[in-house]
């Protein structure tokens, strides 16, 4: 859970790591015995270190160079019983690019509040705020959420179909039947952190999305091989050459089950956690 929680706040897995390991030394220095809650404890102190964490990692990202995505995370395929929806689509890469636009508590009050099921009391102590703003910081982070998210978990056999047919394109260069399945406003974003070719900003539009693929992104992987995985709640396509693991391809999906985000990940830094 404490992973789960600075995983969502951070967007890496490394950073993350770290909190937890920090707050499991705090835990160890503690009066255990004096500690009436231990759960709530460790919430605290857990999201206290990433929202110090991402203080730090903020200002990093702002010399960020292109565009920045989370580092993928590996997630355990399962059939979601409804009350754990929430859980698997606050995992996706949409939602945890719209959790980047929001301020660290906004961030961290939604997270607590919305996906963990805390109440308003207990994320206003952890914030150290009155219940009243921590009102205030869950409704606006809900505005903006539902403002600029579509965080949709497409059914398992469409996502199997949609990685199917992608790998197929990436392997021919043949796009006819991967147009079907993307939105017409389709969005390519890349991560390359200034350490490998990526694209600087965001492909938008089927033909610009289906053009780079055919002509930059399938000559590339044809001299490779890729499988798939789940990364984030979704099945995703992670491709490999001699050197290791190249790219991984995750993908975002809109109301009519449409593909509307490519997320390609080549940060080579960021792909170290991926198997």
């Amino acid at each position: 859970m404490l992973m789960g929680l600075a995983y969502r706040l951070l967007g890496s897995t490394a950073e993350a790591e770290d909190v937890v390991q920090e707050t499991y030394l705090s835990w160890s220095a503690a009066v255990q015995d004096d500690i009436a809650n231990p759960d709530a404890w460790l919430t605290t102190v857990c999201t206290r270190k990433a929202l110090d964490q991402l203080k730090s990692a903020r200002k990093k990202r702002e010399n960020y160079v292109g565009m920045w995505l989370p580092e993928p995370l590996h997630t355990t395929t399962q059939d979601t019983p409804e009350d754990r929806i929430e859980l698997s689509e606050s995992l996706t890469m949409a939602f945890l690019l719209v959790m980047e636009r929001l301020a660290p508590k906004e961030r961290a009050a939604f997270l607590l509040r919305e996906v963990f099921a805390s109440s308003y009391e207990e994320v206003a102590d952890i914030l150290e705020v009155t219940p009243a703003s921590c009102r205030k910081l869950v409704s606006r982070a809900k505005a903006n959420v539902q403002q600029k998210s579509q965080r949709f978990v497409a059914p398992p056999e469409k996502q199997r179909a949609m990685v199917s047919v992608f790998q197929s394109a990436l392997e021919t260069g043949e796009t006819a039947e991967l147009s079907k399945l993307l939105a017409a406003d389709v969005a390519l974003i890349s991560d390359g952190g200034g350490k490998v070719n990526a694209v600087p900003k965001p492909l938008v539009g089927l033909e610009q999305v289906l053009g780079f693929i055919e002509k930059a992104i399938s000559p590339a992987a044809n001299s490779g091989r890729a499988w798939v995985e789940e990364l984030n709640a979704c099945l995703s396509l992670i491709t490999v050459d001699g050197t290791g693991i190249i790219t991984t391809f995750t993908f975002g999906y809109d109301d009519n089950m449409q593909v509307n985000a490519i997320y390609a990940q080549r940060n080579p830094d960021k792909l170290a956690a991926v198997h």
